[in-house]
């Protein structure tokens, strides 16, 4: 939530900023920042609602599915998704 809930685009440059990680550089540019409606946190909110009231049914579809933990090092992430697909595919005898 906070990540996105904090993030803002400068319309003049079209760079992006955000509040806590990457702020803007100068009162100037802070002050004419402007945030995409659907990052405002009633939005997201949503979203994440929507999120988890369909996961249970994707996960029911995609049962072959594999959890990736993406929050590691993307060469640890791309060994383990690799090695994932690179299962010998079942024959039908």
């Amino acid at each position: 939530l906070e990540r996105l809930s904090q993030r803002r685009i400068d319309p003049v440059t079209g760079e992006r900023y955000h509040a806590t990680f990457r702020p803007a550089p100068t009162p100037e540019i802070q002050a004419r920042l402007r945030q995409n409606p659907r990052d405002k946190e009633e939005n997201i909110e949503k979203r994440v609602e929507a999120y988890y009231g369909n996961v249970k049914e994707l996960e029911d579809f995609y049962e072959d599915a594999f959890y990736v933990n993406a929050d590691q090092d993307p060469y640890v992430v791309f060994e383990f998704i690799e090695s994932c697909i690179i299962k010998p595919v079942p024959c039908k005898k």
